[in-house]
């Protein structure tokens, strides 16, 4: 299947996409392709688990944990070897091929560093609290530096030996969506060549217990869209890809590319947790997508919802879904099947949509129990066996403040 996504509409103004060179991706869907495939498919993730002991008051959730293990830290970042830099690793080690590709060819200050996250190394800061507080001291190779917001960003530049701009963006669930688009914003300035995006969360107690407190964690699988839904998962998880406007060298690939074709953006403010009950700026967010990516709704093939499977959202953002889109397009919500990943998860949908375009896999099926909640905007969730029609696809990430986010991932030639 194949297509000029940017001759398919009435909008005349020049379109500049930005290509995708490359995507690694580790969650409790698993690491390789045929794992990540084959659990779509079958609608099922082993690795979304039931934890006891990790809320404060001994109540039980569910979480995307993973369990393979993870490539060691080289010694020399002896300072940043956490748990999270390590699932980072895990993930960036997928594209390792491309990105040195880019180095080769552009130089290392060239080359920008884009992380989205929300925990960073907390989970690490957790176990050195824990043993100070048991033994009086910290371990000693701990530090501070490790939990700190931007450490993310920081290590994967001195991994690769990069010197362009690097710094990491924290928006809560919409953080590694907004890297795309700061990543498109240095690319058409010219002030780089390839970007390295994406987003990496770990579990940690701090964060749980946290959503605990609003009342926001489902002690079962998360159930989108269904009128017995009741809080979120919350899982971890690293996904990154390269960015540049230039297509893949490879006479291949050049047949045809996958590309980030539009980005958008709103802040409705409407509440610092709760989002607008009429998704208004979740509709502003897909409207700018769209434009920006010079494309009409019609060419949207899928939907990959926010769909957290709490009584608010989802409400709202089939409100917003079904204005913009009406009853035809598929949606689904992935969160079944890597939990919310917070920080990172704009950046693993991404991913899941670059799985779709890449290997021309089924749309990912909607987990939940079946009884769909009356009260919800009528939108078409998605069934078994569907196929993508229209290679565009559209995925959403809303966080708390109102920072809402909208991808449009397709088809693109050279």
């Amino acid at each position: 299947m194949t297509i000029n996504m940017l001759n398919t509409t009435k909008r005349e103004r020049k379109i500049t996409p930005v290509y995708i060179h490359g995507c690694g991706f580790h969650s409790a869907l698993g690491k390789n392709a045929e794992e990540i495939h084959s659990r779509l498919q079958q609608g099922t993730s082993p690795d979304m688990l039931p934890v006891k002991g990790w809320l404060n008051d001994g109540s039980d959730t569910v979480v995307g944990k993973i369990r393979e293990s993870l490539p060691a830290v080289p010694a020399r970042y002896q300072q940043q070897d956490t748990f999270n830099n390590r699932l980072a690793l895990s993930a960036l080690q997928q594209i390792t091929a491309p990105i040195e590709h880019a180095i080769n060819q552009y130089g290392k200050d060239r080359l920008a560093v884009i992380i989205g996250t929300s925990t960073s190394g907390i989970s690490d800061g957790e176990k050195a609290l824990s043993q100070q507080m048991n033994n009086g001291t910290f371990p000693a190779d701990y530090h501070y530096y490790q939990q700190e917001i931007g450490n993310p960003a920081e290590f994967v530049a001195d991994y690769f030996g990069l010197e362009g701009p690097t710094y990491t963006i924290s928006t809560a669930c919409s953080s590694s969506g907004r890297v795309f688009l700061s990543a498109k914003r240095l690319l058409k300035m010219g002030i780089v060549d390839a970007v390295i995006v994406g987003g990496v969360d770990s579990l940690c107690q701090l964060t749980l217990n946290g959503f605990h407190g609003l009342d926001a964690l489902s002690n079962t699988l998360c159930n989108p869209f269904s009128k017995n839904r009741n809080g979120i998962n919350i899982g971890e998880a690293a996904a990154f890809m390269l960015l540049a406007l230039t297509p893949e060298s490879d006479e291949k690939q050049a047949k045809q590319q996958i590309a980030l074709l539009g980005v958008g953006d709103s802040s409705d403010a409407h509440h610092i947790s709760a989002p607008h009950p009429e998704g208004n700026g979740a509709e502003e967010a897909m409207r700018k997508a769209l434009d920006d990516a010079g494309l009409d709704p019609e060419n949207i093939g899928y939907i990959n919802a926010h769909g957290t499977a709490t009584p608010l959202n989802d409400e709202m953002e089939a409100k917003a879904i079904h204005r913009v889109f009406g009853t035809k397009t598929p949606v689904s919500s992935t969160k079944p099947f890597t939990g919310h990943t917070l920080g990172a998860a704009s950046a693993v949908e991404a991913a899941i949509c670059w799985h779709i375009l890449h290997y021309s896999i089924d749309l990912p099926v909607q987990i939940n129990d079946g009884e769909i909640a009356d009260s919800l905007a009528p939108i078409s969730l998605v069934e078994p066996n569907t196929k993508l029609v229209q290679p565009a696809i559209l995925s959403n990430s809303f966080a708390f403040g109102g920072n809402n986010i909208s991808l449009i991932f397709g088809y693109t030639h050279d």
